[in-house]
């Protein structure tokens, strides 16, 4: 699968289609669908399975100081209501930080999911102006595609993000519905 194909994915697929512009009404500043939202629709295709999982939580991110963490708990609650059948998990990157020991403040959305624990997990796309779909892909689509899980440069440059890396890959049980993924700890 290459950008093109995946970009075909996403609009083919008409879940991720209305949930990218439901997101894009949404209106936030730096607004991305991503992580495991778009790697399990690729996993899944990839796998034969049906490509949209309504069990996969909808992990949409932005990028904004002003809005609190508290508002951004709203957005989540309105989605849920207003769009009852996706699971809506959004998180403001300007605040998330606060969550990875030894972190420095994102300076955005982008910035954010690079530093995500896994590369293949690195993954965003929303709407442009244009209607088109904008990939961001900081680790290419190799590890996803080749359902290679190890962690990005972020998680493997001290042990105790490392550990922190390692301890999610045992709970998330990937190879229980993916046994083809080949989970490496480090590089």
């Amino acid at each position: 699968m290459n950008e093109t194909a995946l970009k075909e994915l996403l609009t083919n697929t008409p879940e991720i289609d209305e949930i990218l512009k439901i997101i894009d009404k949404l209106n936030l500043s730096d607004t991305w669908l991503c992580a495991g939202s778009i790697r399990n629709l690729i996993w899944n295709k990839l796998s034969g399975q049906p490509p949209f999982d309504p069990t996969t939580d909808i992990n949409v991110v932005f990028f904004d100081p002003e809005i609190t963490y508290e508002a951004t708990q709203a957005i989540e609650r309105a989605l849920q209501l207003d769009h009852p059948s996706y699971a809506w998990e959004v998180k403001n990157q300007a605040h998330m930080h606060l969550h990875n020991p030894n972190t420095a403040p994102y300076l955005s959305a982008r910035d954010a999911m690079a530093k995500i624990p896994e590369r293949c997990t690195a993954i965003g796309a929303r709407l442009t102006a244009t209607r088109d779909i904008e990939l961001f892909l900081p680790y290419g689509l190799a590890d996803i595609t080749d359902f290679i899980v190890r962690p990005t440069p972020f998680f493997s440059e001290n042990a105790e993000k490392l550990t922190i890396y390692c301890e999610r890959q045992a709970k998330k049980k990937w190879q229980e519905r993916w046994p083809q993924l080949q989970i490496l700890s480090a590089e």
